[in-house]
């Protein structure tokens, strides 16, 4: 944070770990949250603005932006550092918008490591780890791809690689090859029929 302010240059947001002195500055907020929990039975998050300075590590105050949050297991306070602009970029908008769009890439790129094993990267050879990697990105794009279009409108929009491989991919077929075609026959049984139809049907359209 200190290189980039002395370079005049934005660091984004940081997560910044919690203590009790971040704590007490928004008890009432963490009150109004729990009372608001209570009255609608929902998860409940009220937000401020500190300036902030710790007693060795920072040289100056800095913007903190503070998440005052109920849920059902109980208080769930967060914090982040941040020297974007207050009027470009107010609490509310800067936590959901901003910072939870970073921990949801942080999901898809442990989405891809999990799922379409990313992480496989054991061989001796430099360009065959690299070749495993791309062979993962692709796959990847493909399933963003199935999701944004064959699956649009459907309960798998949002599902995750692991649950569109498992539903619509791993099917038992009988290949049948003759010398003018290969012919794959599809079971009779199969759960997700209706969705692998409708996800066929609008990607040959597109």
């Amino acid at each position: 944070m200190a290189f980039c302010e002395s370079h005049d240059a934005t660091f984004n947001i940081l997560g910044l770990a919690r203590n009790r002195r971040l704590q007490r500055a928004i008890g009432k907020e963490l009150h109004d949250a729990a009372e608001l929990h209570c009255l609608t039975g929902h998860a409940s998050r009220v937000f401020k603005e500190l300036r902030n300075q710790t007693r060795k590590t920072w040289a100056c105050e800095r913007r903190v932006v503070a998440k005052a949050e109920h849920l059902s297991k109980g208080s769930n306070p967060r914090f982040v550092v941040t020297n974007l602009d207050p009027g470009t970029w107010p609490t509310r908008e800067l936590y959901e918008n901003l910072y939870c769009a970073r921990g949801e890439m942080e999901n898809r790129i442990k989405e891809q490591q999990l799922f379409l094993f990313a992480d496989r990267t054991s061989s001796h050879m430099f360009r065959a780890n690299q070749l495993r990697l791309w062979f993962s990105s692709i796959a990847y794009l493909f399933l963003c791809e199935l999701r944004r279009v064959g699956l649009a409108g459907t309960d798998h929009a949002r599902s995750q690689s692991s649950t569109i491989r498992l539903h619509l991919m791993k099917v038992a077929a009988s290949v049948i090859v003759s010398t003018r075609r290969i012919l794959v026959r599809l079971p009779r049984s199969f759960p997700f029929w209706e969705l692998w139809r409708q996800a066929t049907s609008a990607l040959a359209t597109t």
